[in-house]
């Protein structure tokens, strides 16, 4: 509530300062925008407008702003399809016009505080050769009370779910949701499910915590589950559609991840304002446009949150073996039909080094030619699925590796 009390005060000064923004190019033409050299104190007046005016955050989705990819020696139209709409997650088909069968690929998300636009560069790698559809969760402060809970349980149910409506196909998790795509897929091993993935790339996501824990961890493990329901879970004002939802908002997510790495932030936006106030456009559009995308927040249902800060972190029940789906156990060593490939990042501080490569150890049923790892060599978290890492060296290995088990 105070958050919300303190962004409406706030907005009103933010609006007045978007309007001065865009009222100087016009009041002072040929000193502002198109780079003039005009008096420092005005343009520096300018990008602190611009920057203040940008301080808040929005919480609705961006646009994945894909319209056309290359496919062979054409562009082709892209369109968003609704496949198949939950309260709590829709599952968004990138559907193009082109006679060609390609590999489905189903991209899990994480639900972290992030809309799925997170994963905007990993769906436009992955469009030109491959049948794309991603998990598009919803913003927990939007969805009516009477829906009822969404915990671990349900975020499986849905991939499991979405699996089917799909087909057999690959799946590929990209950081927390990567323990829930292994547990769904070894239910659907368990129960001999016919839309069993073909393949799963598990990236970056925490499937063993008790290996060379990070910041993520100690925070996880620093208090009980108690105090975390106390201190960090809210009700939804009654202004929105979710009102009396409890949930771990967004914001919340957004100052952990930021206070991992403050000093990045700061020189981010002290490039950005001297970017402005300089007229490099386009290193300040290329800031602007990070930025929109970070500061764009969802809430977490509160069970989400409180079972996978337990489950995950706390308890390590899937290496350990007590991981339950709908009370039944989740037995890993049923998968033989899905082969595996773990991606790590050399440098990722947010999911180190080990931590999913472990996955390699809970598929004794899956034959070693099945089994892949890439250590990507400089790279954080982020470089792992988006940026020229991302799409110069680890996302070669995992199309051929798509490919081979297609």
């Amino acid at each position: 509530m105070s958050y919300q009390t303190s962004a409406d005060l706030l907005d009103p000064f933010r609006a007045l300062a978007r309007s001065m923004a865009d009222a100087l190019p016009h009041l002072a033409p040929g000193h502002i925008e198109d780079g003039g050299e005009g008096p420092t104190w005005l343009r520096s007046f300018w990008a602190g407008c611009q920057l203040f005016a940008r301080s808040g955050m929005s919480h609705k989705r961006p646009s994945f702003d894909i319209h056309t990819v290359p496919v062979g020696n054409r562009e082709v139209p892209v369109t968003e399809e609704a496949l198949l709409r939950t309260p709590f997650a829709t599952l968004l088909h990138f559907r193009k016009p082109i006679e060609a069968v390609q590999p489905k690929v189903l991209l899990v998300a994480p639900m972290s505080g992030h809309f799925a636009t997170l994963l905007r560069a990993t769906v436009k790698t992955l469009l030109p050769e491959h049948d794309v559809y991603l998990t598009d969760w919803h913003n927990a402060r939007d969805v009516p009370v009477d829906h009822g809970r969404f915990g671990l349980d349900e975020y499986v149910e849905h991939l499991i779910a979405f699996l089917e409506e799909i087909g057999p196909a690959h799946v590929i998790a990209v950081c927390q949701p990567c323990v829930q795509t292994l547990a769904a897929v070894s239910v659907m091993a368990a129960e001999k499910n016919r839309a069993q993935p073909r393949s799963m790339t598990l990236m970056a996501g925490p499937i063993d915590t008790r290996i060379n824990p990070g910041k993520v961890n100690e925070l996880a493990c620093s208090q009980t589950i108690d105090w975390f329901e106390r201190h960090l879970i809210s009700d939804v004002p009654y202004r929105y559609a979710g009102a009396r939802r409890k949930v771990y908002p967004g914001f919340v997510q957004l100052a952990a991840f930021m206070s991992m790495n403050m000093e990045r932030h700061v020189s981010a936006h002290r490039d950005l304002f001297h970017s402005l106030a300089m007229g490099d456009w386009k290193k300040a559009d290329t800031i602007k446009a990070f930025y929109d995308e970070y500061l764009s927040v969802s809430d977490l249902p509160a069970e989400f949150y409180l079972e996978t800060v337990r489950s995950v972190f706390q308890e390590h029940a899937l290496p350990r073996g007590t991981m339950t789906y709908k009370g039944k156990p989740v037995n890993p060593a049923a998968i033989r039909r899905t082969a595996m490939l773990t991606v790590e990042g050399e440098r990722d501080d947010i999911c180190p080094v080990g931590q999913t490569v472990a996955a390699h150890d809970l598929l004794p049923g899956l034959k070693p030619y099945m089994k892949r790892h890439h250590l990507q060599p400089g790279a954080g978290h982020y470089g792992v699925f988006s940026g020229k890492r991302w799409e110069g060296q680890v996302f070669p290995l995992v199309r051929e590796f798509i490919r081979a088990n297609d």
